[in-house]
């Protein structure tokens, strides 16, 4: 009984969170957005923009932490699962590996560009600039520009 407690409670959880991101990732100005995207448990740091049309990852956005004064624009998406390919082998449906979940942080001051994919486990540094439809595989460090696929530092800013 109790097993299908939490499943309904998930499901419960899951229709929530959609209506929420669905909401979000539509309201205009964008100011409307951010109570509807920490409801899904988002942590949203202050004077953070989130652009019209961004996808979060709907099954686990909790795990998604942005801090102040952040931009993501247009089209990115923000993904905290994968399948596990370590269990993968010739002959095994894709589908059948389970799913690894990890959290993405995005730092103070960092500057996401249109159409971006961030993947699961990415830290992004304070003040990084992602180059529009890069795809974000790996950590990237504080004041720098990446772009491409997989994304890559093209250049560094010193104080």
């Amino acid at each position: 009984m109790a097993k299908n407690h939490r499943t309904l409670k998930n499901i419960l959880r899951g229709i929530f969170n959609r209506i929420c991101l669905a909401l979000a990732r539509n309201l205009f100005p964008a100011q409307l957005r951010m109570p509807f995207y920490r409801a899904t448990g988002m942590k949203i740091g202050k004077g953070t923009k989130i652009a019209a049309t961004v996808d979060v990852d709907q099954s686990a956005p909790e795990l998604i932490t942005i801090g102040e004064n952040v931009w993501i624009t247009r089209g990115v998406m923000l993904l905290c699962h994968q399948r596990n390919l370590a269990e993968y082998e010739v002959g095994k449906p894709v589908m059948e590996c389970e799913l690894k979940y990890q959290p993405i942080v995005i730092k103070d001051g960092a500057h996401i560009g249109i159409g971006a994919i961030v993947m699961p486990g990415v830290t992004i540094g304070e003040g990084a600039i992602i180059g529009a439809g890069s795809v974000v595989t790996r950590d990237i460090p504080a004041y720098c520009v990446a772009v491409g696929a997989p994304a890559r530092v093209i250049k560094t800013f010193e104080n």
